[in-house]
C-alpha cells in the first residue's frame, strides 16, 4: 500500500502560522527545552544507577575474592599442619619399631650369650672364657667385631648373634672369621677356628647354607637355646 505525502505549499505554511505569536514559540521551545533537559536527567540517573550498580558487582567480586584466597590459605595451612602432623607420626611411628627392633635385638643377643658356652662345653669344648662385643684392630684399625667369642687352648669360636638371620648375615660372618684367621696367624696364634651363627628367627633354608658352609647354627626352641644337629654327611670346620 502507498501512502501519499501531501506537501504543503507556501501558502498553506503562511496559513497555519497566522495566529502564532513570538510567546507562543517561545513556551514551545521552553517546553521541548524542558523535555530534552529532562531525558537529559534521567539518562544521567540511568547512567549513575547503572554505574552504581557496577561498583556493587566490583564490590561484591573483590569480597568474594578475597574470601575465596581466605579459605584457600586457610586450607592450605591446614594441610600443611596435617602434612607436619604426618611426618611427624611417620618418624614417631619409624623410631618407636626402630627402638622395638633394637630392643628384640638387645634380647635375643643377651638370651643366647647366656647359653652358648654351656651349648659348646656340652658338645665337648669347654671353653675358658666367654668375651661379648670383642674389637679385633690393626695397626690401631678396626677389623672386625664379634658378638660372642669362646676360647680356650686349642679353639677359638666366634659367635655372630641375629635377631632375624639371612644369607646376606652368614657370608659376612665367613668374611670375618678369613679375616681373624689372618690376625691370628700373624700373631703366632696357631689355636683352630670355629664359627658359629646364633638367630631369634632362623629360616630353614638360611639354617642349610649355614651348616654347608662349615658353621654351627643355635636357634631358639621355646624358652631354650640349642645347635641345631649337623645332617649327615655334613661337620663343622676349622679355619
Amino acid at each position: 500500500m502507498v501512502i501519499a505525502v501531501e506537501t504543503m505549499t507556501a501558502e498553506q505554511a503562511a496559513e497555519a502560522a497566522k495566529g502564532l505569536t513570538f510567546e507562543i514559540v517561545w513556551a514551545a521551545l521552553m517546553e521541548t527545552r524542558q523535555r530534552m533537559e529532562e531525558s537529559h536527567q534521567r539518562m544521567e540517573e540511568s547512567h549513575q544507577r547503572m554505574e552504581e550498580s557496577r561498583r556493587e558487582m566490583e564490590k561484591d567480586i573483590m569480597e568474594t575474592r578475597r574470601e575465596m584466597e581466605k579459605d584457600i590459605m586457610e586450607t592450605r595451612r591446614r594441610m600443611e599442619e596435617s602434612h607436619q602432623r604426618t611426618e611427624k607420626n611417620i618418624a614417631d611411628l619409624s623410631k618407636n619399631i626402630g627402638g622395638l627392633g633394637n630392643s628384640f635385638g638387645l634380647f635375643t643377643e643377651t638370651m643366647f650369650s647366656t647359653e652358648i658356652m654351656k651349648k659348646f662345653d656340652e658338645l665337648g669344648f669347654q671353653f675358658d672364657t666367654q668375651t661379648k662385643q670383642k674389637k679385633f684392630r690393626q695397626a690401631g684399625r678396626l677389623i672386625a667385631e664379634i658378638d660372642s667369642v669362646l676360647e680356650n687352648g686349642e679353639y677359638v669360636m666366634l659367635v655372630e648373634i641375629k635377631a632375624n638371620l639371612s644369607v646376606e648375615d652368614v657370608e659376612e660372618h665367613l668374611e670375618r672369621i678369613a679375616i681373624i684367621r689372618e690376625y691370628m696367624d700373624a700373631r703366632g696364634d696357631s689355636r683352630k677356628l670355629v664359627g658359629a651363627v646364633a638367630g631369634g628367627v632362623v629360616p630353614e633354608s638360611v639354617l642349610n647354607y649355614a651348616q654347608k658352609k662349615g658353621l654351627y647354627v643355635l636357634v631358639q626352641t621355646g624358652d631354650a637355646v640349642a645347635i641345631a644337629a649337623m645332617p649327615s654327611g655334613l661337620k663343622a670346620r676349622e679355619w
